[in-house]
């Protein structure tokens, strides 16, 4: 296993979350401080947008709109052409706890994960769902009997969908249907020791998993072969091919993932490394 250094560029973050990389620069969600912001390489950042119940998941319809993943009241918003945001979907009545993290298919389909319980105030683990989200705002379950589905890719054929079940330790597979349904669930990789948070797809079909216990993020190929470690000194809860080659692998770092010593302690990053097989897929 290659291991590789990367460095910081953006720090005083409360937790960064969701990274994307889209039209040149990377978009990220700083969950604890309830706004999203857009960065370029050089680490010069902006506000795109604040979302008082905890920004997540990113994604974009074809037109071009940003969706968003409002956590705490279990919405999906979108960003107006005015600055805006307006809701595309109440999500309570099918997703079990807080919302999180998401992939938007070509199509503007979105599929968003869930907590399923309540991690930091002493649930018990709960089962939850993978829920679909069309453009027009038809809500489905896709996936369910998930333990805490967390980052999702896409392929670049479209054809098939692999969420992280971080509690799970595991990637597991589904075929997408024509309508968005999924089907033909199977294990992609077991993850012993690494829970996948985050997650990226590179050019060669390995997947990049962020893993909050680990101090790093894997580069790991199906059935579960690791073959590259980023090391960080905290701990990695999401990751992101961009750049203008899709080389820069994206890191989102934080000691904890806990609200309140995320707010209070902002030492939460993006970290960087060059890598040499770029992303591919979504998001």
């Amino acid at each position: 296993m290659q291991t590789l250094i990367p460095r910081s560029l953006i720090d005083d973050i409360a937790f960064a979350e969701g990274p994307r990389w889209h039209d040149g620069r990377l978009y990220y969600s700083d969950m604890h401080s309830g706004k999203v912001f857009a960065a370029d390489l050089e680490g010069r950042w902006e506000v795109i947008c604040a979302v008082p119940n905890a920004p997540s998941g990113l994604g974009w319809l074809p037109d071009g709109r940003m969706l968003v993943v409002s956590m705490t009241d279990r919405r999906l918003l979108r960003l107006e052409a005015d600055g805006g945001l307006s809701e595309v979907a109440d999500l309570s009545p099918w997703a079990s706890y807080h919302c999180n993290d998401m992939v938007v298919d070509k199509a503007g389909r979105a599929y968003v994960g869930n907590f399923g319980w309540d991690l930091h105030g002493g649930g018990k683990p709960q089962p939850a769902e993978l829920v679909l989200v069309t453009p027009d705002g038809e809500v489905r379950v896709a996936a369910g009997d998930l333990e805490f589905p967390n980052g999702c890719v896409i392929t670049p054929d479209g054809a098939t969908l692999i969420v992280g079940e971080t509690m799970g330790k595991r990637l597991t597979a589904f075929d997408i249907e024509a309508d968005g349904s999924l089907s033909g669930r199977r294990e992609w990789a077991s993850t012993p020791g690494i829970l996948p948070d985050g997650i990226c797809l590179d050019a060669e079909g390995a997947i990049w998993v962020a893993s909050p216990v680990s101090q790093g993020c894997f580069r790991i190929l199906e059935g579960g072969e690791i073959t590259h470690k980023v090391e960080v000194e905290t701990e990695a809860f999401a990751c992101m091919l961009g750049g203008p080659e899709r080389k820069h692998l994206f890191v989102c770092t934080a000691g904890s993932s806990e609200p309140a010593a995320c707010a209070k302690n902002r030492d939460g990053r993006i970290e960087v490394v060059e890598v040499e097989v770029p992303g591919a897929g979504l998001p």
